[in-house]
């Protein structure tokens, strides 16, 4: 066997390193580095299967081709999740509206799934006070629901994903967030915009893990509500809102942990401009929910129009959505028929792919217009 012992190697042109043909074998006790950066210099066209090391998101990842980009490498059982707690990936619904049988009236209930495989939502506890048009985000232990519709509509609740029981009361926002979109980094939770009593631009955030009362962040480009949020490790995606009388498309995008104004990123597809709900893993955002059943989604590093994804397997408006690092999940929603009433069906898709959402599960009751999150969304 042969063996070559160089500090360097670089090509005949020293413009880069050799290139290396047949079968190579690395051996040793020790190790291998890759080339590194972070998300903003990443090469914008390689052959597939090009490796390097994010220093944002601390993964290693791969290019897949021109039309999907750098995709993550995960674990090979992604659905692990937490496995000091060993429960999963758990996707969770907060509150919402019940429109329809028994009764028209605001839930407090939250229910839970773990994101492994279809089947019926179970029931986690129940929120401080029943409320809708609220928001959630989380770390990858905590769970944080802001805002909303009800007496205490600028209220910060948690729960601890890896338990069941009811939400805790921990802080206040420093204004009321109604149908507004929430996002995260995992340590840093944000919410953005209202709908009631009026429109606004604002963004608040609040540590997660500490929950003091939430502070300012910045301001949206165009004020509004009754939108959703995606988020990566480090971008907060605000896709489409309300900005009375009509909706408005647009895209905000914000450094999470730096506080400041959004830019603008792009517009959404018309037909998941509002009332619909966003998710995400650490490449890709997805919306869908309009009262629609069409998906679209972005590149979360770059910045552009919003592109069509596919259909969802049921058309709902006001359902929030949830995620791991492969799959989104669409939860309940309103039905677009008179009389409208709250459904119970959860639609979901494999977020690296394109193509059409397929049935679920049901949550334990028909509801619209709640919060949902989970312990895998966003690259956590």
């Amino acid at each position: 066997m042969s063996e070559v012992r160089v500090n360097n190697l670089s090509n005949e042109n020293n413009t880069g390193g050799p290139t290396i043909s047949g079968i190579t074998t690395f051996s040793g006790t020790h190790f291998f580095v890759p080339p590194q950066g972070n998300t903003a210099s990443r090469p914008s066209s390689c052959p597939p299967g090009s490796l390097r090391f994010n220093t944002d998101s601390a993964k290693l990842e791969y290019y897949k081709g021109d039309t999907i980009g750098w995709v993550e490498i995960e674990a090979s059982n992604e659905e692990v999740g937490d496995t000091s707690e060993g429960l999963g990936i758990r996707g969770l619904v907060f509150g919402g509206y019940r429109q329809g049988s028994p009764a028209n009236t605001q839930t407090d209930t939250i229910d839970y799934h773990n994101l492994t495989s279809a089947g019926t939502w179970i029931d986690f506890g129940n929120l401080f006070a029943g409320r809708y048009g609220t928001t959630a985000t989380s770390s990858r232990t905590r769970a944080i629901v802001m805002g909303g519709h009800s007496n205490d509509r600028n209220t910060i609740d948690f729960v601890t994903i890896a338990s069941t029981g009811d939400s805790t009361n921990a802080a206040d926002l420093p204004v009321d967030h109604r149908y507004g979109a929430a996002f995260s980094n995992g340590t840093r939770g944000c919410v953005a915009g209202s709908y009631y009593p009026a429109q606004i631009n604002n963004i608040s955030f609040t540590d997660i893990a500490t929950l003091g009362d939430a502070q300012d962040f910045g301001d949206l480009t165009v004020k509004g509500g009754i939108m959703k949020a995606a988020n990566s490790t480090t971008r907060g995606i605000i896709g489409g809102r309300y900005e009375g009388p009509a909706p408005n498309l647009t895209m905000d995008y914000v450094t999470i942990s730096s506080r400041g104004n959004a830019v603008d990123f792009g517009d959404t597809l018309p037909s998941t401009g509002q009332s619909g709900g966003a998710c995400s893993n650490a490449i890709r955002g997805l919306w869908s929910g309009s009262y629609s059943n069409v998906i679209g989604f972005i590149t979360m590093a770059t910045l552009g129009d919003m592109i069509d994804f596919g259909d969802n397997f049921t058309s709902r408006g006001h359902r929030p959505a949830c995620s791991s690092s492969t799959r989104g999940v669409w939860c309940g929603g309103r039905n677009s028929s008179s009389p409208y009433p709250s459904e119970t069906d959860v639609d979901a898709v494999e977020i690296a792919t394109t193509g059409n959402g397929r049935d679920f599960g049901d949550l334990t009751q028909g509801r619209h217009a709640g919060g949902a999150t989970s312990n895998g969304h966003g690259g956590l």
